[in-house]
């Protein structure tokens, strides 16, 4: 008896062995799964640094403060959640409560689809001829501007849109200055803006009437351009951002049009002339690709229409005609889908900044150079005071 129950306390002795052999094969990790974790850990360990890295690189393009340290903290190195991702919540529901203005200039000669390519950019009645009730086209001796606003409403977004029209634009016999109203247009928006600025009491936010784009029109002659899109789009160029369109480009073959783009690309450069989107304001490489593949299109070759019509159980925007229906969204019918790609899913708030940033400031540089204007009360005014007694007084 005392042999079998020794017996038997060696094979359960000997399963409780091979329990904790097996429990600690499960607690310690093999050299495969070792190696596939460091493998994991180098991975974000490199993009956390080249994260901070990338920020390294932007921030030094600030310029420096005296007496200011810089110190840059990673997502690694932080001890927990802090919330700075909720900025762009907080930007994004203050944007949607101000809502956005967005101006647009249309130019070209009358019977080029101006006001129709603006009602389908935005599919809604926003053109003038659209909004004058027992409108009727009037041959006007010069260039009278016409600018007609809208708030348009998508998905719990506001913008005011603004178009400016350009009646009699290159009509008449003699088209010298023709340019002249909508060149003093424009520098009267910056004007009025500058104003605003420059007021002791000026407002919260101020009322932006500058044009944000200009879409100038190209009738499809098939040959080159003209010496009037030459010396308008010369004279605006470094005004207002100019996108250039081939209008009605159905009346085109692929081949007529194709060469058509190639040679007014000529003419653009052979004159020096600046169109959407400049090359030297291209930001990062990704911006800079995508910015070359749009330059790569343009002039943009559009067809313009607010008629549905039924092709193959769908309604589409098109143009009926006796061999079928040009689909003024199919990139294989034209190219008005890329330019309202352009002007408004991917570019908007660009087209903003570059009016802001570039075009207003270099009118601004010369409004006050031109007015020799010094700001020594202004600094005086606006130096610290200490126990509510002015520094400059003292």
């Amino acid at each position: 008896m005392e042999e079998k129950d020794e017996k038997e306390r060696m094979i359960i002795g000997g399963e409780e062995d091979d329990e904790c052999i097996i429990k600690e094969q499960e607690i310690i990790p093999t050299f495969e799964d070792e190696k596939e974790e460091s493998c994991v850990r180098a991975e974000q360990e490199k993009e956390t640094g080249s994260e901070v890295e990338n920020l390294r690189k932007e921030l030094e393009l600030y310029p420096s403060v005296p007496g200011l340290q810089m110190n840059f903290v990673g997502g690694a190195d932080l001890f927990g959640y802090v919330g700075i991702e909720a900025v762009l919540d907080q930007m994004r529901m203050k944007t949607m409560k101000a809502g956005f203005e967005f101006n647009i200039m249309v130019v070209g000669q009358s019977g080029l689809g101006k006001s129709t390519l603006v009602n389908t950019l935005f599919k809604s009645k926003i053109s003038r001829k659209s909004c004058t009730p027992n409108y009727e086209e009037k041959i006007c001796k010069t260039v009278k501007l016409h600018a007609v606003s809208h708030v348009i409403e998508e998905k719990g977004v506001k913008m005011k849109l603004t178009v400016v029209d350009t009646p009699g634009f290159g009509d008449q016999i003699n088209n010298e200055n023709c340019w002249e109203p909508i060149v003093k247009y424009i520098n009267e928006q910056y004007e009025k803006f500058l104003r605003e600025e420059l007021n002791v009491n000026r407002k919260r936010r101020i009322p932006d009437s500058r044009v944000h784009c200009c879409i100038y029109f190209l009738p499809a002659t098939g040959h080159r351009l003209r010496p009037i899109d030459v010396e308008f789009m010369k004279r605006l160029g470094k005004m207002v951002s100019i996108v250039p369109v081939i209008a009605k480009a159905d009346t085109l073959t692929v081949e007529e049009r194709q060469e058509f783009k190639e040679q007014i690309r000529k003419d653009l450069d052979a004159n020096g002339i600046c169109v959407y989107p400049q090359e030297e304001f291209d930001e990062d490489p990704d911006e800079r690709l995508l910015n070359h593949r749009i330059r790569e299109s343009i002039p943009f070759a559009v067809v313009g229409t607010d008629q549905e019509h039924q092709v193959n159980g769908n309604k589409v925007l098109g143009r009926k005609t006796k061999w079928g229906i040009i689909e003024v969204e199919n990139v294989a019918h034209c190219e008005f889908a890329n330019l309202r790609d352009l002007l408004i899913r991917s570019h908007l708030q660009d087209l903003k900044d570059v009016t802001h940033n570039i075009l207003y400031e270099n009118y601004r540089v010369r409004r006050l150079n031109e007015s020799n204007i010094t700001f020594s009360e202004l600094e005086l005014s606006s130096w610290p005071t200490e126990n509510g007694t002015d520094k400059s007084q003292l």
